[in-house]
């Protein structure tokens, strides 16, 4: 049988009922803008962050904009991020006008190298932003305190990661800010695009719910230059049915993760996901694995029907938009053999025992 590698009609057909009502509900309040379910959501998603206050906003990009531009970060600064990610994370930094400093990945976990970042530092760097790339937390513990000592903002991109915990701790709870994403494919997706920042400093939260009604405190009284990120309200209707079910959406993710486990163990060809003493729970927002001849395998996957993707086929340092930093062949040996040889597998918590077992014979016929 075909397996897609993600179904997002599955869900809404299992939550029909209560996402149209929820979403018939704003329509017929007319309140579309920071609707009562956008401070609703704020609320529920801080207290499941460990913090006290939330932000949302148009996307899990303009959250990591917002929360750097919140820091200061601005031209002549550096950000220190990793080499190996989704591109707004680098692509936010470059847009304020800072200088994104790329540093290699750890290569069980795909995250940034805290051991790498002290020699990344310069009187220039304003910020360091780790990921917690494809459902696990990076290791925080170092990161945060380098931060310290070099009096240095932290914001957390955890676009993958919401709900996933370091030590018992939240994902997003770290650093100065954390940022979500609600981009439909996540663990907790909307039905178009969102994102919120949680902090647990007042003055940060009153920072950030500035900067995204352009800068405005009251209304039409600017303090800042900010911009138009707002989450919509039916956006934060729609997450206010699912919400409660993302710790069990999560386990089942985890679940069909510990499947494929097992079924990989033998074959030496594949390159399992790591998941580190650290992290109390990997919310798997993607599984993925490393192939050698990695394109080879994903054409034969996909034409057995399989659906599986790249994330992510060039670093940052190898994108031409990034030439001007001037980063050279060999920089980061870590993240260029990932991104030749990661390769993501279906595991959406709606896929069936059947599809899963359909996964593992078709890359056990191709690798096995």
């Amino acid at each position: 049988m075909a397996v897609p590698l993600l179904d997002v009609k599955r869900q809404y057909q299992a939550l029909k009922a209560e996402m149209d009502e929820a979403v018939l509900r704003v329509l017929a309040q007319g309140q579309f803008i920071l609707g009562p379910e956008v401070a609703q959501l704020e609320k529920a998603v801080a207290a499941l962050s460990g913090v006290r206050f939330g932000i949302g906003v148009a996307s899990g990009t303009d959250a990591l904009l917002l929360a750097l531009r919140a820091c200061g970060v601005g031209p002549g600064d550096e950000v220190i991020t990793t080499d190996f990610s989704f591109f707004a994370t680098a692509g936010v930094v470059a847009r304020l006008g800072a200088r994104p400093v790329f540093v290699d990945i750890d290569p069980d976990t795909y995250n940034i190298d805290p051991d790498l970042i002290a020699a990344a530092v310069t009187p220039r760097t304003k910020a360091i932003m780790p990921v917690h790339l494809f459902g696990q937390p990076a290791d925080m513990d170092p990161i945060c305190a380098l931060a310290r000592r070099h009096g240095l903002a932290v914001i957390e991109d955890a676009a993958q990661s919401i709900g996933a915990a370091y030590k018992g701790r939240p994902a997003g709870s770290f650093g100065d800010y954390g940022c979500y994403s609600f981009y439909p494919s996540k663990n907790l997706g909307a039905i178009g695009d969102g994102g919120m920042i949680v902090t647990d400093r007042p003055e940060n939260d009153q920072r950030v719910r500035i900067l995204r009604v352009h800068g405005a405190e009251p209304k039409y009284f600017h303090k800042l230059v900010g911009y138009n990120s707002r989450l919509a309200t039916i956006q934060a209707a729609a997450l206010l049915v699912k919400l409660p079910r993302l710790e069990a959406w999560s386990k089942e993710r985890a679940a069909h993760a510990r499947i494929y486990d097992e079924a990989f163990a033998g074959i030496e060809a594949i390159r399992r996901p790591a998941v580190k003493e650290y992290t109390t729970f990997h919310i798997f927002n993607q599984y993925t694995i490393a192939v050698p001849n990695r394109d080879r395998v994903m054409e034969q996957l996909k034409a057995a029907g399989i659906g599986c993707e790249i994330y992510y086929p060039v670093p940052f340092h190898k994108q031409e938009c990034f030439a001007y930093l001037g980063y050279r062949p060999g920089d980061f040996p870590v993240s260029s053999k990932a991104a030749d040889e990661v390769l993501s597998l279906p595991i959406y918590s709606e896929m069936t025992e059947a599809e899963q077992q359909e996964v593992i014979a078709a890359v056990r016929r191709i690798l096995g």
